[in-house]
């Protein structure tokens, strides 16, 4: 159990935090298309993660009020990045589906940044890049508490 009041502890949390949030920053900012709001790639992830999914679904998923996602749900298919679709058994509800460009979009930006971690690792030496990778699936966890 962490004490946070043990000046080890407390480092080590200040540490992981402001690691964690400068890191997420600078990966924030690299986007191959940076017309696209952060909301809105978020939108565009959840929905290629997850599959289609209601309004609703797609707002709780993504921690926004429904009116905001369907603003955001708008823009996107405006750009033809997101196709609405009846839902199966609701009639009343549509159902938020991301297209292949939505895909290709997302894909780039993986690609972009998993290039740019991976230039920055490169610098890291062998112990050090060792740590970090068996540290990975640890933040995951630690993501998705």
């Amino acid at each position: 159990m962490l004490d946070l009041d043990s000046a080890e502890d407390l480092a080590a949390v200040q540490a992981l935090r402001m690691g964690v949030l400068r890191l997420a920053r600078r990966l924030r900012h690299l986007r191959v298309d940076r017309t696209l709001s952060l909301a809105e790639m978020s939108a565009i992830g959840t929905l290629v993660r997850c599959g289609a999914m209601t309004l609703g679904e797609l707002a709780r998923q993504e921690h926004v009020q429904p009116p905001s996602m369907t603003r955001i749900t708008a823009v996107l298919q405006d750009r033809g990045l997101v196709r609405l679709e009846p839902h199966p058994q609701d009639r009343r509800q549509k159902l938020v589906a991301a297209t292949d460009q939505a895909k290709a979009i997302l894909q780039a930006n993986q690609k972009q940044r998993n290039e740019w971690l991976s230039e920055l690792a490169a610098q890291l030496d062998e112990d050090e890049w060792a740590r970090l990778r068996d540290a990975a699936p640890v933040l995951h966890k630690l993501a998705h508490l």
